[in-house]
């Protein structure tokens, strides 16, 4: 597939870089964007080694620990808990009879999986989880590529993928979470959306609500989906109205996806006998900020600005922030990424509104709006690009340092 050069416009070019283009232009698309993707994590992988090598002891590794073990800190040690023993089936209490941070934050898919592989090879936790988040992270870049092709011509298509794999917070890819898992079957989910495949999105849906916590904002876009096609059937690419025969598939996808969304505070519940097992154990992540607080939907943001930035300012922020993005998916030049991308970064964003506590982990947290890549890379301008790229590895260290990297009193996890 080519990547948008004309022949005009290699015509234009001096003969030697005429004859690298023509030979670029045969190499097969996923070749291209796996050679990306390998680039992105050597560079992303030299940095980590770097930052380990100056790590001091603390409670997840040794003083100077290996790139695996470097890698497999913060959330890792948590997965690593439940790929060796489970759930547990009593809550951990504190003195005060809240319940403490414990397994139950944290979906069983990618731990179960790394649990699998490593009783058939025998391998290493840090070795096997670490290996399956780069394995998805290469999956998750030949798909993004795919969808973005649905949309994009090829060059804007391909330098959306090189973003998607530079990213601030790219690292992702190669530690031991569960996100470049959940990006994977996220990515394919919204490919058989655009290519209507309704049916085919069922155990995608069902995986990936096992995988993270995305099930109830993946109904919501559905449910936004069908309001604009019953609303006008144009803005969905459709040339006829919604009828119920075409209502019934998506109709599904959305319940299931609901379904799936509830499912596991329900098993928290079955398993451990407290109704509120999974929302309090998330509650325990915010209350070194906040203090102990109920969860009141869409409350969580308002608290968070106001801890970060105080009031009024923060509620001030906020509403900058949220505006704002409206604003970006609304632009008139988003519209190339069709609707259902754009639908998406706003159930995505309208459900971290309503459940998240905003705090060092946004930017992790924000990983599954990277659709909207395709937006920042529609520039045809090479200064532009070459400006970005460069501003995503440097963002990369930056997080790395604040996020990643434990400097004694940590309080920025990622």
């Amino acid at each position: 597939m080519a990547d948008g050069l004309t022949t005009a416009g290699s015509t234009r070019l001096s003969p030697a870089r005429a004859r690298w283009h023509a030979r670029y232009r045969v190499v097969p698309w996923w070749l291209r964007i796996t050679v990306v993707y390998v680039l992105a994590r050597i560079v992303t992988g030299t940095m980590l080694a770097a930052f380990a090598s100056v790590q001091a002891a603390n409670s997840f590794t040794v003083q100077h620990p290996g790139l695996l073990s470097f890698s497999s800190i913060w959330d890792g040690a948590w997965y690593r808990v439940i790929a060796a023993s489970g759930y547990p089936s009593t809550l951990p209490i504190d003195a005060t009879g809240h319940v403490t941070e414990n397994a139950w934050a944290f979906m069983p898919a990618y731990p179960f999986l790394v649990r699998g592989l490593m009783a058939l090879t025998g391998a290493s936790f840090e070795f096997v989880a670490v290996s399956v988040s780069l394995l998805f992270g290469w999956g998750a870049a030949l798909v993004f590529r795919r969808l973005m092709g649905r949309f994009l011509d090829p060059a804007r298509a391909t330098f959306a993928t090189v973003l998607f794999c530079v990213a601030p917070v790219s690292a992702m890819f190669q530690v031991a979470y569960a996100e470049s898992m959940g990006l994977f079957l996220l990515l394919v989910a919204l490919l058989l959306m655009v290519d209507r495949r309704w049916w085919s999105m069922l155990p995608v849906v069902l995986l990936l609500g096992m995988t993270r916590p995305t099930g109830l904002a993946f109904a919501l876009l559905i449910v936004l989906f069908l309001a604009a096609w019953f609303v006008r059937p144009s803005w969905v690419r459709a040339s006829s109205p919604l009828t119920v025969q075409r209502f019934v598939p998506p109709a599904v996808v959305a319940v299931v996806s609901g379904i799936v969304g509830l499912a596991w505070p329900a098993i928290a519940w079955a398993v451990t006998g407290v109704p509120r097992a999974y929302t309090d154990t998330e509650l325990a992540w915010r209350s070194s900020y906040i203090g102990w607080r109920e969860l009141v939907p869409f409350a969580p943001w308002v608290q968070g600005f106001g801890w970060w930035f105080g009031q009024p300012a923060g509620a001030i922020l906020l509403a900058v922030v949220v505006v704002g993005f409206a604003a970006f998916v609304a632009l008139p030049a988003a519209r190339r990424i069709g609707l259902e991308l754009r639908l998406w970064g706003v159930a995505y964003l309208v459900y971290l509104l309503a459940v998240f506590f905003p705090q060092s982990s946004t930017w992790r947290i924000l990983l599954p709006i990277a659709p909207l890549l395709g937006i920042v890379a529609l520039p045809r301008s090479r200064v532009y690009r070459v400006a970005v790229v460069v501003v995503c590895i440097a963002l990369q260290w930056v997080w790395m340092y604040y996020c990643w990297w434990i400097d004694g009193y940590d309080w920025t996890p990622p």
